[in-house]
């Protein structure tokens, strides 16, 4: 089983990130930063926020779905607010996706808000609505069941530093797949948490059995060169210690957005 996960950057890279995806056709991908925007058939639009503005792919969601037909997809979003076609204000949203391969039955799934609550008339202030998704599936080759969760940590615009909104989101998501998990489930937990290794995210994580792959493997860097800010670390991979680990790699090339995809298999 491969198991992918990638921050995808509102599709900003979609010449690159698209048939990436659909090339590599992981069995299970974990996808944050996913807009969906079905009032409209443009292919793009703009976000704007104070003096930041940013691409993105209009309908990202339904491209996504559109490379990996062979895949379910669940959507999971955080906000609704608006992207721009020019001075038109056209309501989009965002938050999580997760593509699960059909011969994978998903005999399970969770999602919840790690940070506040749905956000249904703009995207608000920072830091915003951030929201977590876990799917339970059967593999009848192997005869086991494995957990995969993912979430996507708050984006404080002050750093990358614990706070309390922070460690309250990674007792969400332990709790999250805790509460998930039957005896003897694999469990996988990723994300862009948005948190530098030294966070009590990892210790919280640990005391739920999960171990980080990415520092734990001397992994150095989880963003690529469209990130030109300092601190490389934002993407991370948990793994169980029931998980037999056949590969791990942080994916340098190509760069399909300014996150690095994370790609497992077990």
């Amino acid at each position: 089983m491969r198991i992918m996960c990638l921050n995808g950057w509102g599709g900003k890279l979609h010449d690159r990130l698209v048939p990436y995806l659909a090339s590599a056709s992981p069995d299970i991908l974990c996808l944050q930063e996913v807009v969906h925007s079905p009032a409209t058939g443009k292919d793009w639009l703009d976000y704007r926020d104070g003096d930041h503005q940013l691409p993105q792919r209009a309908n990202f969601f339904r491209d996504v779905c559109a490379a990996l037909p062979d895949h379910a997809a669940i959507f999971c979003p955080a906000a609704q607010g608006v992207l721009w076609d020019g001075a038109e204000a056209v309501p989009s949203q965002w938050g999580l996706a997760t593509f699960v391969r059909r011969s994978l039955p998903i005999i399970g799934q969770a999602q919840l808000f790690v940070h506040k609550d749905f956000s249904p008339d703009g995207y608000g202030e920072h830091p915003r609505s951030r929201n977590a998704h876990a799917v339970r599936v059967h593999d009848f080759e192997k005869g086991r069941t494995v957990i995969v969760a993912h979430m996507h940590g708050l984006r404080d615009l002050s750093g990358k530093q614990d706070t309390p909104e922070r460690l309250a989101q990674a007792h969400q998501f332990a709790g999250l797949c805790s509460r998930f998990a039957e005896p003897g489930d694999r469990v996988v937990a990723c994300g862009d948490f948005n948190v530098e290794p030294g966070s009590a995210t990892f210790g919280i994580l640990a005391g739920i059995g999960l171990s980080d792959l990415v520092t734990g493997r001397g992994f150095a860097d989880t963003r690529t060169s469209h990130y030109a800010k300092p601190g490389r670390f934002a993407d991370y991979m948990l793994v169980s210690g029931n998980v037999d680990v056949l590969g791990f790699d942080v994916v340098a090339q190509p760069e399909v957005s300014d996150h690095r995809p994370l790609l497992l298999e077990i």
